[in-house]
């Protein structure tokens, strides 16, 4: 066996830092990209945030760009597979150099401090403060202690009691005793290990005979999912209007008697693409509001140009410099993105901008790709926590790609979302008494031209939250 040395030409893709940077922050959404950029600007010295970019900003950063990267004819393309064309340092300048909204005048809507600083009580802080209240012993109160510590958000003890009494170490005597003590505590129905004593606990707190009440909960809970008031009836031996008002009772309880104290925050959304309707035409506008405008620092530049840095000093600064110059290409790369991504889904969907969301088309990532000229993971990048403001309100950009379902007459087929939406409004016009079965809604959409099976119209329901026929059917 030989040893030989031989030649081998080939071609690899590479992926850079610098693509692999721009590729982060394409996915990234909004706030995460500001959080990004303030985390840059402290460890990066070169960079700096204005208010107001200059010409002489907008010079020194392109200056920047040249001794880091070369002149642009002689860049390779292998650094950019997805290469669209030459970075345009005018159209950054032009984007950045208005400066953000002065609040100082005095003319600016009064924040209403009342809606942001509140506070809420948690489920768990409202009973523990029920067994501070009820005078436990030093026992009973260890006991509850270690039951609360296992309830759920919505207020059920999901753990079985002897592997709580293993955990904690306690008699499990003390849990079933703090349990029934726990059981009386407000709101009613917590501390229930299922649903069926959940319901129990809650008809025991009823100022009225709870006999017949409590022997549906025990015993006819599955009629009474189903609405089976019939067979409810006739094995209890009593009229079907009256055990149609004791379930009526039943289903004024509350399920989940620790929803109330959910913390229901707010999440605002911060758009960011506008489209406005000029004229006969809808216009695309990035919002530019609150991202950071960055420019090259003065002071390290001249440092470089002056070479009063020794070698170290300067293969820092040039570093710095080449990570600072590729940061603000990225983003503003990124920004260019979105835009060509929001303004072809715009002329697309131009129908559902005009009439609402029962005009969406069917659209998939390859559509938009096509028409801009990029892969479909650019575009999944892009419309990933990404919001558009429109005439009909905020959407994600993900919500525009729809399958679509096939026409019966075998014209253009309809988006998901809009078979949802008939689906959702057949149901809310459907006689209480006798709902539409799934069978029967396809039939009726079929009728409509949308070509669809059962058992898809079963997994649209199911997606918009919607009961079985069985359980929204009402007697009386």
């Amino acid at each position: 066996m030989a040893l030989k040395q031989s030649m081998n030409l080939s071609q690899n893709l590479v992926i850079t830092p610098q693509l692999q940077q721009a590729i982060k922050l394409l996915q990234m959404s909004r706030l995460e990209l500001e959080s990004a950029v303030h985390s840059e600007l402290e460890e990066n010295p070169i960079l700096e945030e204005t208010h107001d970019l200059k010409e002489e900003d907008l010079k020194r950063t392109k200056e920047a760009a040249t001794e880091v990267e070369g002149p642009v004819e002689n860049q390779s393309n292998a650094q950019d597979p997805q290469k669209q064309d030459e970075f345009e340092w005018e159209s950054y300048f032009e984007q950045n150099q208005k400066p953000p909204k002065d609040f100082s005048s005095g003319n600016e809507e009064i924040m209403n401090y009342e809606n942001v600083m509140t506070t809420t009580q948690s489920l768990h802080d409202y009973l523990y403060w029920q067994v501070k209240m009820n005078g436990f012993s030093e026992h009973e109160e260890r006991a509850a202690d270690a039951l609360l510590a296992h309830i759920d958000d919505d207020g059920y003890i999901k753990t079985p009691l002897e592997q709580i009494a293993l955990e904690e170490n306690l008699p499990i005597e003390d849990l079933e005793d703090s349990l029934t003590m726990l059981q009386e505590f407000d709101p009613p129905g917590v501390g229930a290990r299922d649903l069926k004593e959940c319901l129990i606990i809650q008809a025991k707190h009823l100022e009225e005979d709870t006999t017949d009440l409590v022997n549906i909960i025990k015993n006819h809970i599955k009629d009474l999912e189903k609405r089976n008031y019939e067979a409810i009836a006739k094995t209890m031996g009593k009229d079907v209007r009256e055990i149609v008002e004791i379930c009526k009772i039943i289903y004024a309880m509350e399920p989940k008697p620790g929803r109330a104290y959910h913390e229901n925050d707010t999440h605002y959304v911060t758009p960011d693409v506008y489209v406005y309707k000029v004229g006969d035409d809808f216009v695309v506008s990035l919002n530019e509001d609150g991202l950071p405008r960055l420019k090259i620092s003065n002071f390290y530049k001249n440092m470089l140009k002056g070479g009063g840095a020794n070698k170290q000093e300067t293969d820092y600064i040039q570093e710095k410099l080449k990570s600072a110059v590729w940061l603000i290409k990225s983003i503003h790369q990124r920004q260019r993105t979105i835009y060509k991504v929001a303004d072809a889904i715009v002329k697309r969907q131009r129908d559902f901008f005009e009439k609402g969301a029962g005009f969406l088309k069917p659209m998939v990532l390859r559509d938009i790709a096509s028409d801009i000229g990029m892969h479909e993971s650019t575009v999944s990048r892009v419309t990933t926590s990404k919001y558009m403001h429109s005439p009909q309100g905020i959407y994600e950009l993900k919500y525009f790609f729809n399958s679509g379902i096939s026409a019966t007459d075998g014209g253009d087929a309809l988006a998901s979302e809009s078979v949802k939406l008939k689906i959702k409004d057949l149901i809310a016009k459907e006689d209480v008494k006798n709902p539409l079965s799934d069978q029967k809604i396809a039939e009726v959409l079929k009728k409509d031209g949308v070509d669809i099976a059962r058992r898809t119209v079963a997994k649209y329901r199911e997606m918009l939250r919607i009961l079985p026929s069985s359980q929204r059917k009402k007697i009386y």
